[in-house]
């Protein structure tokens, strides 16, 4: 046994405007298997994370909503919560960054910073929407490409011809929150100057606290020369306000990983330990962060040099995983493959996804692929077919010659290979190489199979003179089902406990290298049942019908996908387009956005609510046609039951145009 570790362990923040999908769950799974496995290393662990729940886009969600920030931001917490303990995730504190202790760490390291010269001002023009009255990022503009002419692109870059350029260099821009064309307006920010942490991030980027060839990539930068970064951004925003600068906001993500400080100080004040002991400069105690590929930035470039400045220690590791593809695309609505956790678990057992991410999961900043077909064949063949076979194939010969297991092993040089394995794979565990720790631990399953179908013992028990060599047979057999459960612990958390009670032994690691003798275990039960595909595609065609049911949205950052993804004639032929007669529209109390709409199909009434209420006077739409999506499933609303979707297009505020037929229309009729 390794002498015993003090470790911090910390989660990249999911961010609160949206539920939790099966590609966060690659990082959080992942860190999750590590934390269990150095606690079953007997080293001391805490394990923590929080909603990153400030900003721009939650601001505006809330509005969406017709709900407070704090509202929003609670609700969202809620569901990650429960997600992910389901997944069994299993944080020390769930925290949120909307917090007195996360305030008051903010502002406290922004002060250190300033008063080691570190904060500088100047003056910069930004794009400002004067019907929202707010200054705009580049991702909430959109306009036609200066380059192709493209329309419909943003205000950095274009997705056609891949152009990059300002906001101002657009044609016709537009704002995606009012759809009002923005001006230009001067401001005074905040920077952080990265440029004078050069030489401190060259040495310590080179330091082994990142994968190479994350280090690799950071060195470009650090080549390319850093620049200022902004740090403050105007109100009106969802955030901290800067302390001496009333109206100025700290962005998001420099509060966002100070959240990680302050979540372990909200669990280490209510559970009366030194949170500060774990963050001081050369603390014994080590920092794990464990990220996404997309935000690396953040957390090997500014966040080092914000914890250095304001005199706290720097992460021991920061371990970075890859995106999550499905059948080997971009994660998709269209096709049902943009699956939240929610949605899995409604039909799925979460340690399959557990084992499959870990079957796949290296030290590497490689892209993981969930091929369905595959998911369904190994989690069968390997979990099922391999591992709790062992045990289903055994057990009743032990209850049948006794109850109890032979202190005899029958074969010693086979178990010898077993206890023989444990601190490989343990290394493995120890270096994230979980995919090879899966495939020694299926080798072994492989070996305990091969044992039992060569040795026969239901044809043993069968003869009088052989029952104690058939309890030493089987004995053996399920001492190499409790190896490999144990081995498997830290990725599959219920099934070790279900193999605990059946065995009537605990699982340590390192039990896995003493043998169970003349031990009484209890009556085998299944442990785990096969996937059955069906399950697979219910959780895909419930990932298409969330789309259809969802609100619209609109195009820009609020969009998960702002450009959908062709589809098929077949798909589209499902969408009944029926004319309608406006019978009656009226406004909705306590909504911003919406008109209630009835609406007479040719003898048949809707109810319908459109998000329209911007572009027209409710008595003006009345006794016109329209066109509504009459195949629609009824989605129950805050104000009601909206049975269908009218159809407009604009690019919002007052310029939304609701879709009118040609004259001889009649209610009822099909839009070919």
């Amino acid at each position: 046994m390794t002498e015993r570790r003090d470790i911090l362990v910390t989660n990249a923040l999911p961010y609160a405007n949206g539920p939790i999908h099966l590609g966060h769950l690659v990082g959080y799974i992942q860190a999750d298997i590590w934390v269990r496995f150095q606690r079953m290393r007997g080293h001391n662990v805490f394990f923590v994370c929080a909603d990153d729940a400030h900003g721009t886009a939650i601001m505006l969600r809330a509005e969406q909503l017709g709900v407070t920030p704090e509202e929003q931001i609670a609700r969202i917490k809620e569901d990650h919560e429960r997600d992910f303990a389901d997944f069994r995730v299993n944080f020390d504190n769930f925290h949120t960054t909307h917090s007195p202790e996360n305030k008051e760490l903010a502002e406290y390291i922004y002060k250190q910073l300033d008063a080691n010269g570190h904060i500088k001002k100047r003056t910069i023009t930004q794009a400002y929407d004067p019907e929202k009255q707010l200054f705009l990022s580049d991702r909430y503009i959109r306009g036609t490409c200066p380059r192709c002419k493209a329309a419909d692109q943003y205000g950095d870059n274009c997705e056609v011809c891949g152009a990059t350029y300002t906001p101002d260099q657009l044609i016709d821009p537009k704002s995606v929150l009012s759809g009002a064309t923005p001006v230009s307006r001067e401001s005074e920010h905040l920077f952080l100057a990265l440029g004078e942490f050069t030489d401190f991030l060259r040495e310590w980027t080179r330091a082994g606290h990142l994968q190479p060839e994350v280090a690799n990539k950071l060195q470009e930068w650090l080549d390319a020369g850093l620049q200022e970064w902004d740090i403050s951004r105007d109100a009106p925003y969802f955030g901290f306000e800067i302390p001496g600068h009333p109206g100025k906001y700290f962005y998001v993500w420099l509060d966002a990983p100070i959240g990680y400080i302050a979540s372990f100080k909200h669990y280490c004040d209510n559970q009366g330990i030194d949170w500060q002991e774990w963050w001081k400069p050369g603390s014994t105690t080590e920092l794990h962060h464990f990220i996404g590929k997309d935000i690396i930035n953040f957390h090997a470039l500014f966040w080092p040099c914000m914890l250095t400045s304001a005199g706290f220690r720097t992460p021991t590791k920061i371990a970075v995983n890859g995106f999550l593809t499905v059948n080997g695309a971009k994660m998709s609505k269209s096709r049902g493959t943009f699956i939240d956790a929610r949605t899995y678990l409604n039909h799925l057992d979460p340690e399959y996804l557990r084992y499959y991410y870990a079957a796949k999961l290296s030290s590497s900043v490689d892209d993981l692929d969930l091929n369905l077909d595959d998911f369904v064949a190994r989690v069968n063949s390997d979990l099922v077919g391999k591992v709790i076979n062992i045990a289903s194939r055994t057990a009743k010969f032990i209850e049948k010659t006794g109850g109890k297991l032979s202190n005899e092993i029958e074969d010693p040089a086979l178990w010898e290979r077993f206890t023989g394995a444990s601190e490989r794979i343990a290394d493995h565990y120890d270096k994230r190489d979980f995919s090879r720790a899966m495939r020694d631990v299926m080798e072994l399953a492989d070996l305990a199979n091969e044992y039992v179908s060569r040795r026969e013992p239901w044809k043993m028990i069968k003869d009088e003179g052989q029952q104690e060599a058939t309890n030493q047979v089987c004995s053996l057999a399920l001492n190499m089902f409790r190896a490999i459960v144990t081995y498997l612990s830290p990725v599959l958390p219920a099934l070790a406990e279900k193999s605990r009670e059946f065995l009537n032994a605990d699982l340590p690691w390192q039990g896995a290298t003493k043998y169970l003798g003349d031990h009484e275990i209890g009556k085998f039960k299944p442990l785990m049942v096969r996937i059955e595909k069906e399950k697979v595609e219910a959780v895909v065609e419930a990932s298409k019908e969330s789309l259809q049911a969802a609100p619209a949205k609109p195009t820009g950052p609020l969009a998960d996908e702002p450009i959908a993804e062709e589809i098929e004639y077949a798909d589209f032929a499902k969408v009944d387009l029926r004319v309608a007669r406006i019978e009656k529209a009226e406004h909705v109390e306590g909504a911003d956005k919406l008109l209630r709409l009835t609406l007479d199909l040719g003898g048949e009434k809707r109810n319908v609510f459109a998000g329209i209420k911007s572009a027209y006077d409710p008595a003006k739409l009345e006794g016109k046609l329209t066109v509504m999506v009459a195949n629609l499933k009824p989605r129950k609303m805050k104000f009601g039951m909206s049975e269908g979707m009218v159809l407009a297009a604009g690019p919002g505020g007052k310029d939304i145009y609701v879709l009118e037929p040609d004259e001889g229309a009649q209610p009822g009729m099909r839009v070919m």
